[in-house]
């Protein structure tokens, strides 16, 4: 058989590009993350390279199926999609194929036994896999409850809480291509007996910071919130009944987290089995780090998108392009059936797994550009209708796909006819779901996932502070085509105006390009139940929540996401990050934080920020805390005077010699900072994480050094601040209330709409969607 795409609709090939066209934002992000380098660091490859390099590496599978098969002619069509920008895979397969590491899936999913040797295996593996550029999800549900006797040393379990850390910590240690950290989901039964440890885990600032936390909601729970019943926790070392608790006040404490940190989400796991592909291989536990790719395991899944806002024809009046879009969708699924028989798995267990389901993930990015190309309110029930023709259409054609391909190679190999009752029979497990596409639409050029725009304009750093304001390229055309284009309309969009207060708009403009905050939860919910309703695995959005939202439009969310057949929902409050520097992203920005005002009866003042250092007052009050650090023990003083936050000292108990004297420097320079307006979290954030050789525990966590310990020691007293300012203004439903009957307003804090913290690297701000923090400046991004 010929290695073309035979099955495609269209008799024309498409031109393949002599020069992949890329913005320069995108150019930078491959240069950084992507293309191959020298031992000095320095690219060696072009784009057009590792295209070539990847295109040529999956094609090659070809040969597996058809020794005489036209693998150039393949891999020319291959590049072709990548190079047009119409279709890209997922990161790992983009920096890895053709390279020694040879690593090309993105998800998977690690078993946890309830034993020692099943735990620290599962850590091993966990590092393994975020050294070659993957994320892993885990169950811990199969853990015994803290406290829980262990027969073999007659001692007591530490439950699942803290096996996490250690997880965590070693997510700490790996850097993934030595860019980034990766990234892990936990999930845990609602029926788990530590199931309320595990929802408040995160309520501390700097706690399982590499981890997203979901609950596993069963059926059967939601039903007791529903009808106000008791529901059982079980042991699951022993399958006894360890205690009842009534499921609305579990559901109450998931959803007032979630409203305060933005964690736990929760994923309906009794809706992700009933669509497991494969039932007789076992029961889905946990799904990837931000929540789209359910899976068993030892799976993992390879992933890829099709950009939209390259599927649209028509010059005035335009639509979709269902012919090109129908040739891509084809094109894209043989790539990554491909993928899967050139990867080079991290482990033999994942490999075997894997390739007994063949399971992929077709998705989509640029919808929200898409929209906007049809002159289409992406709140509008247009954009529900015109999403729906969409997706449906790239579900049913993934499918015809992977039925044509499975005549040719067969059907995946776990593939059981007695339980599909009939059913298509395919050649890939799965073939659709709807991941996060950061970097990929960055790349690409286009808007990310699902997501509506996040905003129209904002500020990006270039080199030595130098900033430039990008504008949405499709934004810039209306608005140079309407007339009403300036450079001070867009640097006052980029420093946080809104759209809707800019009299000298249009309002068709300002309806057809809405934002994610303007967008209702609601309006949210029903587009994610809209591509989850054709798509096999699940779908990766965000649901934005204003910094007024209350707990009971967090519930609501909640609520109409299991009515509307979702698997799974995360949503993000503005603020709601404890560790989230409120940037307003203006260029005169101080580049730590907004500091809200205070609120009216609390006791503590809201710190002025002079032009110099405020002089130390001579009486000032604070605390003094003890650490254990890998130089011995530290002593920390922080220090307040009527203002705020004033100073830091330390003192080591080995006096004396270089440490002492880079303590004293370090303790300086943070008070220095502290009286000239800085906030201590910024203070913190600057000293954490800093390492030194000589690593020590102290109270269950690692101290990776003194500055390290300086940074916890502010951040503990950052959260016991906070929680008296809660407190004093009762900003969580009051006793009693648990997030029903009359909404509490909550008081506003002055945050500052559409920011999710600042970028380490580039000094953007970033965006929170789909499950992660993203900078669409230079493409950084936590997951």
């Amino acid at each position: 058989m010929p290695a073309a795409i035979k099955t495609r609709k269209s008799n024309k090939k498409a031109a393949i590009p002599e020069k992949v066209e890329l913005a320069d934002n995108a150019l930078a992000v491959l240069k950084k993350r992507y293309l191959k380098k020298d031992k000095q660091g320095n690219p060696v490859e072009t784009p057009e390279d590792m295209l070539r390099r990847v295109a040529r590496t999956v094609a090659a599978a070809e040969l597996i199926y058809d020794t005489n098969c036209d693998v150039r002619e393949l891999e020319n069509e291959f590049y072709g999609l990548m190079a047009r920008l119409e279709f890209l895979p997922n990161s790992p397969t983009l920096m890895n194929a053709g390279r020694e590491l040879g690593q090309l899936s993105a998800c998977f999913v690690l078993p946890i036994e309830d034993s020692i040797e099943s735990i620290f295996d599962a850590v091993k593996h966990t590092a393994m896999i975020h050294k070659s550029g993957g994320g892993t999800g885990f169950s811990f549900s199969r853990l015994r409850p803290e406290s829980d006797r262990v027969g073999t040393t007659g001692g007591v379990a530490s439950g699942p809480i803290s096996f996490m850390r250690a997880f965590d910590v070693a997510t700490d240690v790996i850097k993934q291509g030595g860019t980034r950290r990766g990234a892990n989901m936990a999930i845990l039964s609602i029926d788990h007996p530590d199931i309320e440890r595990f929802i408040t885990a995160k309520q501390q600032a700097g706690v399982l910071t590499n981890f997203n936390l979901s609950v596993a909601i069963t059926d059967k729970f939601m039903e007791a919130v529903r009808s106000g019943a008791d529901y059982d926790l079980v042991n699951p070392h022993n399958g006894e009944v360890f205690a009842s608790r009534k499921a609305r006040d579990i559901f109450d404490k998931i959803v007032n987290l979630a409203w305060k940190t933005g964690d736990p989400g929760i994923v309906f796991i009794d809706r992700i089995n009933a669509e497991n592909p494969t039932p007789h291989l076992g029961r889905i536990e946990s799904t990837n780090p931000c929540g789209e790719q359910p899976l068993l395991p030892y799976e993992s899944c390879n992933l890829g998108s099709i950009n939209l806002s390259r599927m649209v024809k028509g010059n005035g009046k335009k639509s979709v392009d269902f012919d090109k879009l129908g040739y891509t969708i084809r094109t894209a699924v043989r790539f990554l059936d491909d993928v899967i028989d050139v990867n080079k798995f991290p482990l033999p267990q994942i490999a075997e797994r894997t390739r007994q389901t063949r399971k992929i993930g077709l998705g989509v990015m640029g919808f929200a550009d898409l929209l906007i190309d049809l002159g289409i309110p992406y709140d509008s029930p247009e954009a529900l209708a015109t999403a729906e023709a969409v997706m449906g259409f790239v579900q049913s054609e993934s499918h015809k796909a992977s039925e044509e391909l499975a005549a040719i190679r067969g059907v995946f190999p776990a593939y059981d006819g007695s339980i599909y009752d009939g059913k298509v029979r395919m050649r890939n497990a799965s073939c659709t779901t709807i991941a996060p596409t950061g970097t990929l639409s960055i790349i690409a050029g286009c808007s990310s996932g699902i997501e509506p725009h996040f905003a129209l304009c904002f500020t990006r750093n270039i080199m030595d502070n130098t900033r430039m304001i990008e504008v949405n390229p499709y934004f810039e055309r209306a608005a140079k085509t309407d007339g009403f284009y300036s450079e001070d309309l867009m640097k006052k969009l980029a420093e946080g105006s809104h759209l809707e207060s800019m009299v000298e708009v249009p309002d068709d403009i300002k309806k057809l390009f809405v934002t994610a905050h303007n967008i209702t939860p609601e309006g949210h919910v029903k587009m994610q139940a809209v591509f989850q309703k054709y798509t096999d695995n699940a779908v990766s959005k965000t649901v934005n929540f204003p910094a007024d939202a209350t707990v009971p439009d967090v519930e609501g969310v909640y609520l109409m996401a299991y009515k509307d057949g979702l698997k799974g929902i995360t949503i993000y409050r503005d603020g709601c990050k404890a560790d989230q520097p409120m940037s307003t992203g203006s260029p005169k920005s101080d580049s730590s934080s907004v500091r809200p005002e205070p609120v009216e009866g609390s006791k503590i003042p809201a710190a002025p920020q002079p032009a110099k250092p405020r002089k130390r007052s001579k009486v000032t009050t604070g605390f003094t805390e003890k650490v254990n650090t890998g130089c011995g023990t530290l002593y920390i003083t922080v220090n307040s005077d009527d203002t705020g936050v004033c100073e830091v000292f330390s003192h080591l108990g080995k006096t004396g010699g270089c440490a002492a004297a880079q303590l004293e420097s370090t303790c300086r320079l943070a008070s220095l900072a502290l009286r000239s307006g800085i906030e201590p979290a910024s203070v913190a954030k600057q000293l954490k994480g800093i390492r030194c050789p000589s690593i020590a525990w102290d109270g269950g966590k690692s101290v990776l050094s003194c500055a390290d310990a300086i940074a916890t020691v502010l951040e503990n007293f950052l959260t016991a601040r906070e929680s008296l300012a809660t407190r004093d203004s009762q900003l969580v439903t009051p006793p009693g209330g648990n997030g029903h009957g009359e909404k509490k307003a909550v008081k506003d804090l002055g945050l500052v709409k559409n920011i999710a913290g600042q970028c380490v690297e580039c000094g953007s701000i970033l965006v929170y969607q789909e499950g992660c923090f993203i900078c669409p400046g230079c493409g950084f991004t936590k997951c």
